[in-house]
């Protein structure tokens, strides 16, 4: 069965072995060598993606996944939610500053690293290379969702094309926290 994956199998990348292999992926218990499984690279780049778009699905999405219970947990789920429902909103309001004004651009690109240090942690891999796709992910979506959107101008209401943009960050947050 040499050149086809197993069902289930996972693709991994290879890294250096010694102590920054085990922050950056892990180590393979069988042959000493560092692994760290791609979909949770791609899932980082998501959720950062998602964050650039818009800054509250970086953090919140893998909070509403989070398997934590508990009046605490239920707060912060509701929190987190409308959070995710006002920026939404508010992004279709005449009055709406540009993700490219100061902290906007910081806080996506963080947000993203965030959301994908909780991913990566959650997938018990390293977070480093997760947090830099993450927050890469955040600054890619903020000036490449800003350009698009300055495109769009003149061409029509404005509406439609946040609307487009608002499905296609949070099919990627989907995406992303799935499991």
């Amino acid at each position: 069965m040499r050149g086809r994956a197993r069902p289930g199998a996972r693709l991994l990348v290879r890294l250096p072995v010694g102590p920054p292999a085990r922050i950056v992926g892990g180590m393979h218990p069988e042959r000493g060598t560092s692994r760290f499984p791609v979909d949770v690279l791609v899932r980082s780049l998501a959720i950062g993606t998602a964050a650039g778009s818009r800054a509250s699905l970086g953090v919140a999405p893998p909070l509403l996944t989070s398997s934590a219970t508990g009046r605490g947990a239920t707060v912060a789920k509701v929190v987190a939610g409308l959070g995710i429902v006002g920026e939404l909103l508010g992004d279709k309001l005449p009055g709406a500053g540009s993700r490219l004004e100061p902290p906007g651009p910081a806080t996506r690109m963080a947000s993203g690293a965030i959301g994908a240090l909780v991913l990566a942690r959650r997938a018990e891999v390293g977070v480093l290379l997760p947090v830099l796709l993450g927050a890469a992910g955040g600054a890619a979506a903020t000036w490449g969702g800003a350009a698009w959107r300055a495109a769009w101008v003149g061409k029509g209401p404005d509406w439609p094309a946040a609307v487009t943009e608002d499905a296609v960050a949070l099919s990627l947050a989907a995406f992303a926290v799935r499991r």
